[in-house]
């Protein structure tokens, strides 16, 4: 029996599976947009790692995020471009159009895990 845990957003409270590294965004996504029941590819899910690690290391370039934060940050979204965290972006491929739920997913995760 899967156990879950309760997490809060701007939208209210969410279930999500104890052991997800994704968070009440990402959960609230897969429930509001089960279409096709298929995962965004995972060559898309590593090019976001790819472009969180970049993000990050830009901003602190810019003296805007903490050197020990950005390290943190660019290891764990060079561990999700690796493939390593695929089973834990579970949003489906076709939703809003805008990618805005494949995004919060990629930071609930990055973020659980740095």
């Amino acid at each position: 029996m899967t156990q879950y845990r309760t997490e809060t957003d701007t939208m209210g409270e969410m279930q999500v599976p104890q052991d997800a590294l994704y968070g009440a965004s990402t959960a609230r996504a897969v429930d509001n947009f089960p279409i096709a029941h298929e995962p965004v590819p995972a060559g898309v899910i590593h090019a976001f790692g790819d472009l969180k690690a970049a993000c990050a290391l830009a901003n602190q370039g810019l003296g805007k995020l903490d050197g020990r934060l950005a390290d943190a940050i660019v290891s764990a979204s060079d561990e999700v471009a690796a493939g390593k965290y695929d089973v834990h972006f579970p949003v489906d491929i076709y939703q809003t159009g805008s990618g805005t739920s494949t995004n919060m997913n990629a930071n609930e995760v990055i973020a659980n895990l740095a």
